[in-house]
């Protein structure tokens, strides 16, 4: 016998609710704080959101990604598997590798939801992948229980089984939908919006030089004199031209300068905030006010440790889970290469691969595999794994003087 809060559990996992655009999720989106609309499309036209999103996209679609065979030894490119060429190289024939994980890693962002449908042949191998818009899919169950997609067209619906259809969510509270970042951090958004416009009306409607236009006498028609000057000196067109005053006229400015009115400031709070949203450093979208030549190459390891790594990891056990037969699963598996992010510079390659190769950890070709160079033939000694020669065991350590001491 179930307890009643445990029953309401299972109704609401149930639930014909749990859609990207269904009734339970739909107030994340819309009005904000700051008046500004905020939607996925409506955020990239600010140019933070843009950047992080290119910047996350372009970092996971480059990186190499590779199905793996389980050996005795460890690993080995599983290059015959069909799954190989499609994820490395083509998912389909309308598009490239890079193309394909660019656009679902920018619906990840956006949405909070990439999925892709799963084309198969008769024996259930895959054949193709391509994208599908979050915002046209709703994910359900069944009576029974079962997870279906049904995928808005132009004209009708088509339903799509759980097998058919690759799912990476992004961070949610039910484990089925993800909640979209753009959505969750909606007044954030809408404050940066609301900044941009400010300034573009700022510019386009501010009079330069501004002020008070002083006049020793009396004016008998004011307006003329005032059309008179906008029309020579307002907008961002006329900005800094020489003011000629006639009649003993002086010109007070009493105009607030965006530096004074933290104008300039809180569009760089904003654009951190953002870059916090979306876990990226601020210098990779070109704000180097905290940056320096010694931290940025810290920063961009740290970038890869904390913010491209959890990424790849969801989406490498996504595709697992839905690429990939039970059998398979226990022999395959799908990973993002990401050593040559972390190699860092030159002299700092240097010295690892110097301590990896003197302690056996590592031979000529796993070097050289890394630095994406020729591999040499195993009879040259590639393959090889040396050690230093003055390396003795621990328990023969000091052998030699004793028998010298004997002799």
């Amino acid at each position: 016998m179930k307890l009643p809060f445990i029953q309401k559990l299972f109704k609401t996992r149930a639930s014909p609710k749990n859609s990207l655009l269904g009734n339970t999720y739909s107030f994340f989106f819309g009005g904000t704080t700051s008046g500004k609309s905020v939607n996925e499309r409506t955020a990239m036209q600010t140019t933070a959101v843009y950047a992080c999103v290119r910047i996350l996209a372009e970092t996971v679609a480059s990186l190499p990604l590779h199905l793996y065979r389980h050996t005795d030894n460890g690993k080995e490119k599983a290059i015959e598997h069909n799954l190989f060429y499609m994820l490395h190289d083509e998912p389909n024939n309308e598009m490239t590798s890079f193309v394909f994980r660019e656009t679902l890693m920018s619906h990840l962002l956006l949405w909070g939801n990439a999925y892709a449908q799963i084309i198969r042949d008769g024996r259930g191998e895959v054949l193709s992948l391509y994208p599908l818009l979050p915002d046209r899919m709703t994910v359900d169950r069944t009576t029974s229980g079962e997870l279906y997609y049904e995928y808005r067209k132009d004209e009708g619906s088509t339903i799509l089984r759980r097998d058919e259809v690759l799912h990476i969510p992004g961070l949610g509270f039910d484990g089925l939908i993800g909640y979209s970042p753009i959505a969750m951090a909606k007044n954030a958004i809408g404050m940066a919006l609301a900044t941009e416009e400010y300034g573009a009306k700022f510019f386009a409607n501010g009079a330069n030089p501004g002020g008070v236009l002083e006049h020793p006498g009396v004016v008998k028609d004011p307006t003329k004199i005032r059309e008179s000057w906008n029309a020579v000196y307002q907008g961002s067109d006329n900005a800094h031209r020489i003011a000629v005053l006639e009649e003993g006229m002086k010109f007070q400015s009493i105009g607030i300068p965006p530096e004074q009115a933290q104008f300039l400031e809180t569009r760089k709070f904003q654009t951190e905030e953002i870059c916090r949203i979306f876990r990226v450093p601020p210098h990779l979208v070109a704000n180097l006010d905290k940056a320096t030549f010694s931290n940025i190459e810290h920063q961009s390891i740290s970038f890869i440790d904390n913010t491209i790594m959890p990424w790849v990891t969801r989406i490498e056990q996504s595709m697992k889970r839905a690429l990939l037969s039970d059998k398979d699963k226990r022999n395959y598996s799908i990973k993002f290469n990401l050593n040559g992010r972390l190699r860092g510079d030159a002299g700092s390659r240097a010295q690892f691969y110097q301590i990896m190769r003197q302690n056996g950890v590592m031979s000529a070709n796993d070097i050289r595999e890394l630095e994406e160079m020729n591999m040499i033939s195993s009879a040259m000694g590639g393959d090889k794994y040396l050690v230093n020669g003055n390396f003795v065991d621990m328990s023969k350590a000091g052998i030699w003087t004793e028998k010298y001491e004997e002799g």
